[in-house]
């Protein structure tokens, strides 16, 4: 659906950020300003509401994954936008993960019995006692008001 098809009351039960994502879909991308005055006229919110709300607004839109923000200060839907990351394959991959998984599992074996020697001198050491808390008294209100 789009935005100029909803009525307020359809548009005063999305969030910002959902606004945000139609006016992007239909527009492209858009820097933070215009977006926000886009909202607050479309929601007919008065003028004041964009220096009172437009810092926290810009704040849901960097923690929000379907945005992105542009190098040329503008926003847009991160599905637009391909990750320049590559995928790498390697020839015969299966004979390498299994020499790798050879290896992994002698070092683990290795391992395992000193961790196991670690973690038990460590236990050795813990002193559960309340020793330090022996001395400790509790007072109620009307006994500190006494004694000052």
């Amino acid at each position: 659906m789009k935005l100029k098809d909803m009525s307020k009351e359809d548009l005063e039960l999305l969030s910002y950020k959902d606004i945000t994502y139609y006016i992007l879909e239909e527009k492209g991308k858009i820097n933070t300003v215009d977006l926000f005055n886009k909202i607050i006229k479309l929601l007919e919110l008065p003028a004041s509401t964009f220096d009172k709300k437009v810092g926290d607004y810009y704040a849901s839109l960097t923690n929000d994954k379907r945005f992105l923000f542009l190098e040329d200060g503008t926003w847009d839907l991160r599905i637009r936008h391909h990750s320049k990351k590559a995928i790498i394959m390697i020839d015969d991959e299966d004979d390498e993960i299994d020499e790798i998984k050879d290896d992994s599992e002698h070092e683990v074996e290795e391992n395992d019995d000193d961790f196991d020697s670690i973690a038990t001198d460590d236990e050795d050491d813990f002193d559960d006692s309340d020793n330090d808390l022996k001395d400790l008294v509790v007072l109620d209100e009307d006994e500190l008001e006494l004694e000052q």
